[in-house]
């Protein structure tokens, strides 16, 4: 009777342990101690099921090396049941075998076990094997134990009916356990899968910016894990405590900016302040060749039309010439947006764009239905016509859909501005200083907000529930000027400051853009240490940063050899 309750004792305890176990190695250890304990025997081993259909040693009680064998549930010729094998029998029939000698065995090939015998010198008398099977499923493997032995006398005996019942009981813990283990591997590599083709569909979403979010990831794992170690200051005692934490961060990294799926390419990658699809500096370029054009003719027609002297004639289209290769470079280099447009240079701006030139053809045709309407509604479009050189037209501005926008629709503390597109030719030139406009600044940052609708319809487990706070904060300033929200202080979590340090350090040193030219590595630092300065990174986490050299090791890995020069660490520190 003691003996039968300290069975049952050891199953309640087995089944609470085998409950809260995680680790697949160690459950499977658990199960075959528990069950080895149970019956009371010489030597257990555990098989599991293959997808090829055989089982497979996972895990046995005596140390002798059995190599890769493999026992086949059916004939890989035949396809037939390979009912010979004791193991293989239990699985496809899903019954429990006892052999009380197999030496007398005669149902069953045990050739291996007796092979077993031999060489260890442990002689195979007893077995029992008992399937794995979980709830009404298929059997996912077995348990196989070897030589039951008396209590009292420890002699081999045969496994007793109580013995094989209690066994029966944590072999069906035990299936249920493996099973339940098996669907959270199998949702943790479904979420591990959805993330890489989610990131890997940001990455393809511009040829240009494609690494970054590899980059930016692998550098904020790199800060974390030294900001993990800080034993002073605000950071002390933060660090992710288990896998899971570390999991959920490194997938918002990963997922940071999957609301670029949602901008629409030639925004993220505008190089220049005319560019669309296309960069229409050309067509502004084709204008000055027509006028350019209209010099040569005027002079042609001065010299054999109006009598003109030709030293006169080729004096004023020398003039000509000069003026309008002057008045294209000029418009050329606003168009890069490396210079700020101040009053002066707008106002050249204007002056030169007040210049006329004659369309012979009616600029109506070959539009698209949603263009010519546009059109229709500015009253603009004309078979011919005089025209400034540059110009803003009304079918140039796309108004906003009368559906509430996210940020409007969400509570974003975002300005939202009255146009969504306006690709007006000197509205575009006259930015101030970059190659964006207004609207196209908030479609940038629009990001951000389609990140977090998407991350938070996701029906995330438990354990990553913050993945979209974590990569919907990385945009969020300490100061409160940040966005979507303006969070401020410590509504701005330790990871989501990480992401934030990361990303513009990815973006300062990014070599593939082709906005902007990239930085050496003490350029990028200086500018980190700016926005420090103004509280808008986390202070702490740039001195890490700094002082613990991951910039430089971030550096060797990423960037050109061009870029990495010597920082003076102790100026910023």
């Amino acid at each position: 009777m003691k003996r039968e309750q300290a069975i049952l004792e050891g199953l309640i305890r087995c089944a609470r342990e085998m409950t809260a176990e995680r680790d697949r190695v160690r459950l499977i250890q658990q199960i075959l101690s528990a069950g080895k304990e149970i019956a009371h025997c010489q030597a257990a081993t555990l098989f599991l099921r293959t997808a090829n259909d055989t089982l497979r040693f996972a895990v046995r009680t005596s140390v002798d090396d059995i190599g890769g064998f493999e026992v086949p549930l059916y004939d890989p010729v035949t396809k037939e049941p390979e009912s010979g094998y004791v193991s293989a029998y239990a699985v496809l029939n899903n019954t429990t075998v006892v052999i009380d000698d197999v030496y007398r065995e005669t149902r069953f090939d045990l050739s291996g076990t007796k092979r077993f015998s031999e060489s260890t010198g442990l002689r195979a008398v007893s077995m029992l094997t008992v399937p794995l099977t979980p709830r009404d499923h298929a059997p996912i493997g077995v348990l196989q134990f070897l030589n039951a032995t008396d209590p009292d006398t420890a002699e081999i005996v045969g496994f007793s009916p109580d013995v094989v019942g209690f066994v029966e009981a944590l072999a069906s813990q035990a299936a249920i356990a493996l099973d339940n283990l098996r669907l959270v591997d199998e949702q943790r590599a479904m979420v591990d899968g959805l993330v890489a083709v989610m990131a890997e569909a940001v990455d393809a979403k511009s040829r240009y910016t494609g690494g970054h979010c590899a980059r930016m990831s692998e550098l904020a794992v790199m800060l974390a894990e030294e900001a993990s170690g800080a034993t002073s200051g605000a950071l002390a005692g933060f660090g992710f405590r288990s896998d899971e934490e570390w999991r959920e961060f490194r997938i918002a990294a990963r997922l940071h900016d999957f609301g670029k799926l949602a901008t629409p390419e030639y925004i993220v990658d505008k190089a220049t302040k005319l560019e669309t699809v296309h960069n229409r500096i050309h067509e502004v370029r084709a204008r000055f060749e027509v006028l350019f054009r209209d010099a040569e003719i005027a002079r042609l027609r001065a010299i054999h039309e109006q009598g003109v002297a030709p030293e006169q004639a080729d004096a004023e289209f020398d003039e000509r010439k000069r003026t309008l290769i002057d008045e294209f470079s000029f418009i050329a280099e606003c168009n890069l947006g490396l210079i700020p447009m101040d009053a002066d240079r707008l106002a050249r701006l204007h002056a030169i764009a007040s210049r006329c030139w004659h369309r012979n053809f009616d600029d109506r045709l070959g539009l698209s239905r949603n263009e010519l309407r546009r059109m229709e509604q500015a009253g603009e479009g004309s078979a011919t016509g005089d025209e400034p050189l540059l110009a803003d037209k009304m079918q140039h501005v796309i108004g906003r859909d009368a559906t509430p926008n996210p940020a409007a629709q969400s509570g974003f503390s975002m300005p939202i501005p009255e146009h969504q597109l306006n690709s007006g030719e000197l509205y575009n030139l006259g930015i101030r200083i970059g190659t964006l406009t207004e609207e196209e600044r908030f479609t940038v940052k629009e990001h951000v907000i389609h990140t977090i609708r998407a991350l938070d319809n996701l029906p995330f487990p438990e354990g990553l529930k913050r993945i979209p706070e974590y990569a919907g904060c990385h945009h969020e300033t300490p100061t409160g000027t940040g966005y979507p929200r303006q969070l401020s202080g410590d509504e701005v979590s330790t990871p989501a400051r990480i992401l934030a340090i990361a990303d513009i350090f990815e973006a300062l040193t990014a070599w593939d853009r082709p906005y902007t030219r990239p930085n050496t590595l003490s350029e990028a630092v200086d500018a980190l240490f700016s926005l420090k300065e103004n509280g808008e990174v986390d202070a702490e986490l740039f001195d890490i940063f700094l002082r613990n050299g991951i910039y430089r090791i971030y550096g060797q890995r990423y960037l050109q050899p061009s870029q990495l020069d010597e920082v003076d660490v102790s100026k910023h520190l």
